[in-house]
């Protein structure tokens, strides 16, 4: 956002998508992760 922008929040849906999106892109970082170690393991 910028600056600029005027400070109204993102519709109710749009809030909600952020957060899932959030979360997925954190479980796909703990999931490389412990990809990552697997193969480092064996």
């Amino acid at each position: 956002m910028l600056w600029s922008d005027p400070e109204n929040e993102p519709p109710e849906e749009l809030r909600e998508t952020q957060q899932m999106l959030r979360r997925l892109g954190f479980l796909m970082a703990l999931a490389m992760v412990l990809a990552m170690l697997v193969i480092g393991l064996t």
